[in-house]
């Protein structure tokens, strides 16, 4: 800190909000008026880039980021923005949960009553989704249904439409003629390792979220499509020795209609009576597209040989799972999944946050707004008109990633923490839930 070239570090770092994982460059930008060629704005020398990661355990500043992202891509999908009419919040919607199956039996109920054992276990505690019998758990099992997991949703999509097509005595292919059914989808890791998805699942009408779906497409037709559909979804796959096994959703299907009423999805009574709105929800949903597997200390990273399995800071139940995953991978007949390249994940292949086509904007499009914003940030600056037609050139070069020593990091992580206290206690000042 006594160090003169400290300010300028310092600025590095507050200029990309406290990443813990930035990219430093050197090169130039420039904006030209592509009639004349006059130099508009331009920068040039050394400059700090974000890491991008989506991850909390790994960057929080930019999960921060992301989750702000997402929190835009769904809220809008709900009650309209970012290019989507707000008439789409008088849609018919549900909040739903698929989970996975059992592979045998876990350590639960943190708090509320004794677990299986026999034994009271507070939230928190390291047993809690580790088998009670691990020499009986069906670690394959949960590893390829893992692993399929993303195809499982695809399929219950299919089988969604189909049931709700059925509903209003259709066929598939006319059902376009009168609605659409548009979703977004987070999934978020159980404590036992195994992935469930939340969703908002939308009914629009045949030309998509500005149209009104039929009146007898109702939240309770809604609700009864998805769980006869989540019901229905079956994947066939076999185990090594060839045994046929079959992959299904987990009993456990929780529906909540959030069409007039939203209902307050993190309170885990019976009642179901506390009113949120589609602010919190939002919220509730983007936050766990910034999560991990929970399954390391230091984040998730890709797991290199056999020997880094061995090091790993995880539970047993955990390196388990991993090794599970790393063993099938070495396995002709399952070489499609790439289950060593997907181990650190648990064997889980898929995108943490998904939608329809037309449920609402973009991860890109968001991000092209930023930069828009930038663009007519400079024209103002220079004095033109923000529809000034220009040619943006970037050259840069890569000189490190990250920070040199264990003590840049510290000072990092506390400046983060800083800047990002003071950004969510304006938010929630400021009555913004979109993180």
């Amino acid at each position: 800190m006594r160090s003169p070239a400290y300010k300028e570090w310092r600025a590095g770092v507050e200029s990309v909000k406290g990443c813990l994982q930035p990219v430093r460059l050197v090169g130039k930008w420039e904006v030209r008026h592509l009639g004349t060629g006059d130099l508009i704005a331009s920068r040039q020398g050394r400059v700090w880039a974000s890491c991008g990661t989506r991850r909390a355990a790994i960057c929080p500043t930019c999960a921060d980021r992301y989750a702000a992202d997402a929190w835009h891509l769904i809220h809008a999908g709900m009650s309209g923005g970012k290019g989507v009419p707000d008439t789409v919040a008088r849609s018919t919607r549900l909040f739903v949960t698929l989970t996975a199956p059992s592979f045998g039996a876990v350590h639960n109920r943190p708090g509320k009553r004794p677990c299986s054992c026999g034994r009271w276990h507070p939230e928190g505690h390291p047993l809690l989704g580790s088998p009670l019998d691990p020499g009986t758990y069906d670690y394959t099992g949960a590893v390829l249904w893992q692993a399929h997991s993303g195809q499982l949703w695809h399929r219950f999509t299919i089988a969604l439409r189909r049931a709700v097509a059925a509903a209003g005595g259709l066929t598939v292919r006319a059902s376009g003629a009168h609605l659409r059914i548009s979703y977004a989808k987070v999934a978020e890791y159980q404590r036992r390792g195994l992935v469930h998805f939340h969703a908002v699942i939308r009914a629009d009408g045949p030309s998509g979220p500005d149209s009104t779906p039929p009146a007898w497409l109702t939240p309770d037709v809604l609700t009864d499509a998805v769980r006869t559909a989540a019901s229905s979804v079956e994947l066939d796959t076999a185990r090594p020795d060839g045994t046929p096994l079959a992959l299904q959703w987990g009993k456990q299907v929780d529906v909540k209609d959030i069409t007039a009423t939203d209902i307050d999805v993190t309170n885990d009574n019976d009642d179901g009576d506390q009113v949120v709105n589609d602010t919190r929800l939002a919220g509730y949903i983007a936050k766990y597209a910034t999560k991990g597997t929970g399954a390391t200390e230091t984040g998730d990273r890709r797991i290199r040989s056999q020997a880094h399995i061995g090091l790993l800071r995880v539970s047993d139940h955990h390196r388990a799972m991993i090794q599970t995953a790393w063993d099938l991978g070495g396995l002709d007949q399952y070489t499609d999944l790439k289950l060593r390249h997907w181990a650190h994940m648990l064997g889980f292949r898929g995108h943490f946050l998904t939608k329809s086509r037309i449920y609402s904007t973009t991860f890109k499009n968001l991000r092209a707004e930023r930069q828009a914003h930038q663009l007519r940030t400079a024209l103002t600056d220079a004095g033109l008109p923000e529809d000034t037609d220009v040619l943006v050139a970037n050259d840069w070069q890569i000189l490190g990633i990250g920070y040199d020593t264990p003590e840049q990091l510290e000072l990092a992580t506390a400046i983060g923490d800083r800047i990002r206290t003071a950004r969510q206690q304006a938010r929630k000042d400021d009555g913004d839930g979109s993180r």
